[in-house]
């Protein structure tokens, strides 16, 4: 079977084609592991496989690695997983996103545009710094983490298997050409294991409680709230209202994370602001001003105006459709199947953050020309061929628009935060008053949806 397999050699496949007896042996060897919280040595055992980024391919920097573990250890994972979640809910902030149910990249980048709309609309200032760590997943103490997950109230038992996953852990790397000899790992937390994420967010939260975010008056207040940070895993953006503010934030971050042993890389750490702001200097080393900044994928402005991510994300798209040319020159795919490729491929390209969008009517012409644009190049038909807009949609058929799909992507997103009891993007949306308690939503604010 060609198919990649972990540290053990065993392939997903068997577990499919064995069925309920599969299930009876990993319930079996799952027993006796939790009763005596010893993992087999084959389960701590990762496969790493440098993969090629971006960039020269002959510079090792430009290489990421994936790793291949043991799939029969993916039931143990699972389990621990589930009992390990009702402690991470309980312990993580609203602000933390990343890797939580029903939270998302979209979450932390509507946050920050409603905030810039919010500070735009009553004349403040805010500032941001936006965190980059020096590889924090890889930097991970386990003796420091084992006693964080203490702190945290995690079950000792839970801690004790944890620490055993982590005990005597070994890997190889596989190129194409050969493997190398099996080494020990003795930092980080395990790459391609489902409970590394929850693991670093409350190794993160540690670090955060005790820089005091949460006790300062340093941040923005909406709706009678003190935000300071957000984060999505390791991204951290830290946000308050004045620049000495912003700097006392980032201080208490930096002393905090390396009692911890990770390390700000302040060479990709940045500071945006609404208005004019001098460069910092931290440790000899200066923290770049920008205008913009790319957060969770997105571009976020020191305007706050998202008709350059709008710009931005169009570009992005064409260069999609471009690279799709091959596929819609051959006569062996009908046209339907080539729409639903534009649908499948290009739009998601083009929508990905559109939920906390506000189009103008000059963003509405580009979006519905960047969609004719598409279907042109789908049909090869030429510009300066007299091909009115209504016979090329009539001869593709595309159903909704891609404007009305944004606009359906929006108001999903609406519903999805209005249905929530109290969440951090419903305060932010729903924020009326910088500073003070929420009342009402006003017409306006509610119309700002349908554009």
């Amino acid at each position: 079977m060609n198919k990649a397999s972990g540290g053990d050699g065993i392939p997903v496949d068997l577990f499919q084609i064995l069925k309920d007896d599969a299930v009876k042996v990993l319930h079996s060897i799952c027993q006796q592991m939790w009763k005596s919280q010893q993992w087999p040595q084959d389960w701590k055992r990762s496969v790493f496989i440098p993969i090629p980024k971006k960039g020269n391919a002959k510079e090792c920097s430009n290489y990421r690695t994936t790793a291949l573990i043991s799939h029969a250890s993916k039931v143990m994972l699972q389990i621990l997983q589930a009992r390990l979640q009702q402690y991470v809910n309980c312990e993580l902030p609203d602000v933390q996103a990343g890797f939580r149910k029903g939270r998302g990249t979209r979450d932390q980048i509507a946050n920050i545009c409603w905030i810039m709309e919010k500070a735009r609309e009553f004349q403040k200032n805010i500032y941001f710094c936006f965190i980059d760590y020096a590889k924090a997943f890889d930097c991970v103490d386990h003796k420091k983490l084992w006693k964080i997950l203490q702190e945290m109230g995690i079950p000792d038992h839970l801690i004790c298997l944890l620490r055993n996953l982590y005990a005597g852990q070994e890997a190889t790397v596989r190129t194409g050409h050969g493997t190398t000899d099996w080494f020990q790992i003795g930092k980080g937390i395990r790459q391609g294991c489902i409970l590394s994420p929850c693991l670093f967010n409350l190794y993160a939260e540690y670090i955060m409680r005790n820089a005091g975010l949460e006790e300062t008056q340093a941040g923005i207040k909406i709706a009678g709230r003190n935000i300071n940070n957000l984060r999505y895993a390791d991204d951290t953006t830290l946000m308050a209202e004045s620049e000495e503010e912003l700097k006392s934030l980032l201080m208490k971050v930096k002393v905090e994370s390396e009692k911890v042993g990770l390390k700000l890389n302040i060479q990709k750490t940045k500071i945006m602001a609404s208005s004019p702001i001098t460069s910092w200097e931290i440790d000899g080393e200066t923290v770049e001003t920008v205008s913009d900044f790319i957060l969770g994928g997105s571009k976020i402005t020191a305007d706050g105006d998202c008709s350059h991510e709008i710009k931005r994300r169009l570009l992005l798209g064409r260069k999609v459709m471009t690279n799709l040319d091959s596929i819609f020159k051959s006569r062996d795919i009908t046209l339907p199947t080539k729409v639903h490729l534009v649908k499948a491929m290009v739009f998601p390209v083009v929508m990905y953050g559109c939920e906390s969008w506000t189009v103008k009517k000059a963003e509405r012409r580009r979006i519905d020309a960047f969609e004719l644009w598409c279907w042109r190049r789908l049909l090869r038909v030429p510009w300066t061929a007299r091909r009115s807009k209504q016979s090329i949609l009539k001869e593709i058929s595309p159903g909704i628009s891609l404007e009305g799909m944004m606009l359906k992507l929006k108001l999903q997103y609406f519903g999805h935060l209005m249905r929530r009891v109290d969440s951090l993007e419903k305060t932010l949306m729903l924020g009326r008053d910088w500073g003070q308690e929420k009342k009402g939503t006003t017409e306006d604010e509610m119309a700002g949806w349908h554009h």
